[in-house]
This record gives structure tokens, C-alpha cells and sequence, in this order.
């Protein structure tokens, strides 16, 4: 054996060891989110006990213990299929077929190969996405979405991402190929101009093929919300209503765009729930993310963490090893680059609680900032509806949730906020 195959097959091993001990940690997490909220399905936490129900209790419970199955499931698929992908040789068949067509290392093959894993993939994933919309979500009074809907929404979402996603993998492969050791800086570059685009054309462009969106016409809440942007010296391009209900009954409220296009979205699911007090103060929490500039620290974290992904995926590209580990004998930029974009989740996802606790504390700040231009006690009650209108769980498994949620637990949050109060 010479050198090469020790070291194709030292990758090999290092990858198999992190993808088995990341998928097995997804699993072991699961496990223990299951076990934790059955556990506590059959009493509600004291500080909600009177306001919310044992069977709306029950039904979070069972809601979250049917998604961490499915979750857990679509686990396993996926790490198969990533197996299969890389070293069961598929992911090299599918180029060895295109490079009967286009030249091999071409951008033609390249754009042909990524469109071809990307289409695989989706088509992999639709039986699970079918079953968690017509299945889970239905079994539990969440979908709204039709058949026709379905099929029209994925559609829309081809074309849209052939519309913007070709040109875009076309840029990069020519610029990965063009732009010699420091391509990574460029394509870094390319791929931060296009997410700034995004932000401004999402709103007004691609947003509204999906869902319908109008003025907000209720004269109480507009006044109300006018009031309080005024009293936050926060402008946008209007208030909107968008029909969440055609897909789902969980509701929500987000902004979206920045500079000029900036605008505030309610879900209609959410102004039929809430009160005008409690609107307000879910509206406050939102312009606290504003106001910290948390959108912006955020952007800037994933454009840095995205560069130097870029630049790991440089020092990786030349380097035969990482495609022999792989299971990929053709090296070229789109291998390299789906390759990549593939394996780094198995290697990734242990820096998961960082970016989760970052995220939780910027909830808590919007929080202390929606407190504090509105009121504390509406924000509860407003907080309190969405977890169970959403069947979101009270009680998940403190580990679990250092990993997966971005928001914090609904017992911290609300003992947050009446700390804060008193």
C-alpha cells in the first residue's frame, strides 16, 4: 500500500468516525427528548397551570415526540444516502455519465453534476416532507396545505431556484477555476453580494409568489403598531398581512428586508389569535431584534464562518486524498465542492450549542427590549398563546435544547420576564 492509499484511507475513517458519532449524538438527543417529555406529559408546569389546559399539554407532548421520531428517521435516511453518495461510488457514476456529454473539470459537467445531486436529493427527501404535511401536521390540526398546493409550491421553488441557483453555480465554478489560490476569497465574496441582494429582493419579489400579502387594514392596530414604531424611531415600507392559513394554522410574525425595503409581516393565524395589546408587544419583541442589530450580527457571523468554511474547502481542493477518501476518483471544483458541502455537516454540527446559545440570547434581549417599550404581562400572554397554538413543548429536555433551539425554553422566558418586571 502506498502512500496515498494511507492517507485516502485515514479521510475515509475520519469521516466515517465523525458522521457515526454526530448522527449517533442526533439520535442519542432525540432519544432523550422523547424520554423527557413523556415524562412530563401528565402535569403541566406550575407557572402555566392556569392557562394552559392538560390535553393542550398532552397534545404539545405527543406533537413533539411525533417530530423527534420523524426527525430522527429522516436522520437515518440521510446519513445513508450521504454513504451512498460518497463512498458507495454514486456521486462518481452520476459524473462519469455527464462526462460522456460535457468535458470532463468543465463548467457544463460541473453545473450538470451539482443540478443532478441537488434534483437526487430533493426527490429523496419528498416522501418524509409528504408525510410530515398530509401525516403529522394533519393528525394534529396544524395543515392547511392541499395536494394541488403542495405540488404548486414545489414548482414554484424549482423554477425559482433554477432562476437564481444556475447562474449563481455557474459564477462560482468560473470563478473557483479563474481566480487562482485565492478563488475561495472571490467566491466568498460573490456569495455575500448575492445573500445582501436577497435581503432586498425577498420581500417584494420572491416572497409574494408564495403567499398573498396585503395592508394591514384593522384602524385599532395600525394606530396601535404606529405608536409604538414611533415610540421605537423605527420606519418601514408598511405593515402586512400574509395568509399563512392556504399552508398551516401556526402562526408568526417577522421582519424582512433591510434599508429602504424593510417591512413588518403578521401571519393572519396570528391577528385572528391575539389580542391588540399582545400584538403589539410580539411586534416589540421583533423591533428588539432591530434595535440590537441582531440581524446584522448575525449576517456578519455567517458570512465569517462562511469564509473560512471557503477557505478550508481551498486548502482541501487540490489535495487527492480528500476526493480518494470520499470515494471520488475525478477531481474537479464541482466535485471538491459538493463533496464539501455534503461531509461538513458530520463535522459541524458539534459547534451546534454555540450558535444556539448565541441565538437564545439574543431572544432574551428582545425580550427585555419588548418590556420595556411595551408590556411585560402582554408578551407573557402573547408568548404563552403560541406555544400552545403552535403545540410547542413546556418541558424539553435541557439538553436537547441547548443543541436544537434557537428560542429559549418557555419557563426561562417567561421567569425572564417577570424577573424583569419586578
Amino acid at each position: 500500500m502506498d502512500f496515498r492509499d494511507v492517507t485516502d484511507t485515514l479521510f475515509t475513517w475520519i469521516f466515517v468516525g465523525a458522521l457515526v458519532a454526530s448522527t449517533c449524538l442526533r439520535l442519542w438527543l432525540a432519544r432523550r427528548q422523547i424520554v423527557h417529555v413523556r415524562a412530563h406529559r401528565d402535569a403541566v408546569p406550575h407557572d402555566f397551570a392556569e392557562v394552559i389546559s392538560l390535553s393542550a399539554h398532552q397534545k404539545a407532548a405527543d406533537y413533539t415526540v411525533e417530530k423527534s421520531r420523524l426527525g430522527a428517521l429522516d436522520l437515518l435516511i440521510d446519513a445513508g444516502i450521504l454513504l451512498i453518495l460518497t463512498l458507495g461510488g454514486l456521486l462518481q457514476w452520476i459524473s462519469d455519465q455527464w462526462e460522456q456529454v460535457f468535458a470532463p473539470s468543465g463548467i457544463a459537467h460541473g453545473v450538470a453534476l451539482i443540478i443532478s445531486v441537488t434534483l437526487l436529493l430533493s426527490a429523496l427527501d419528498l416522501p418524509t416532507s409528504l408525510y410530515r404535511t398530509f401525516v403529522v401536521e394533519a393528525r394534529f390540526g396544524f395543515n392547511r396545505m392541499t395536494w394541488s398546493l403542495f405540488v404548486a409550491d414545489l414548482a414554484r421553488q424549482g423554477l425559482v431556484g433554477a432562476i437564481l441557483g444556475v447562474p449563481l453555480v455557474v459564477l462560482v465554478l468560473w470563478l473557483m477555476a479563474a481566480m487562482g489560490e485565492l478563488w475561495w476569497l472571490y467566491v466568498w465574496g460573490a456569495w455575500t453580494i448575492f445573500n445582501l441582494l436577497m435581503l432586498v429582493a425577498y420581500p417584494t419579489l420572491i416572497a409574494p409568489l408564495f403567499n398573498k400579502f396585503t395592508p394591514l387594514e384593522d384602524a385599532e392596530l395600525a394606530q396601535r403598531v404606529d405608536a409604538l414604531l414611533a415610540r421605537c424611531g423605527f420606519r418601514s415600507k408598511g405593515l402586512y398581512v400574509m395568509d399563512g392559513s392556504r399552508r398551516s394554522s401556526h402562526g408568526n410574525a417577522y421582519f424582512t428586508g433591510f434599508g429602504t425595503a424593510k417591512r413588518i409581516v403578521f401571519f393572519d393565524t396570528l391577528l385572528a389569535r391575539l389580542a391588540p395589546r399582545e400584538i403589539e408587544a410580539v411586534l416589540a419583541h421583533e423591533l428588539g431584534h432591530f434595535n440590537r442589530h441582531h440581524v446584522w450580527k448575525r449576517i456578519g457571523l455567517l458570512f465569517s464562518f462562511s469564509a473560512v468554511l471557503l477557505w478550508a474547502l481551498g486548502q482541501l481542493i487540490d489535495q487527492s486524498w480528500f476526493y480518494g477518501g470520499l470515494g471520488v476518483q475525478t477531481q474537479s471544483t464541482a466535485s471538491a465542492l459538493l463533496l464539501f458541502v455534503l461531509v461538513s455537516g458530520a463535522f459541524t454540527f458539534f459547534l451546534q450549542p454555540i450558535a444556539s446559545l448565541y441565538s437564545r440570547k439574543h431572544e432574551y434581549e428582545a425580550d427585555a427590549y419588548a418590556a420595556r417599550f411595551s408590556s411585560e404581562g402582554s408578551l407573557v400572554k402573547a408568548l404563552v398563546k403560541l406555544y400552545q397554538d403552535n403545540a410547542s413543548t413546556l418541558t424539553p429536555d435541557p439538553l436537547y435544547s441547548a443543541f436544537y433551539d434557537s428560542h429559549p425554553p418557555a419557563a426561562a422566558r417567561v421567569a425572564r420576564l417577570h424577573g424583569a418586571a419586578a
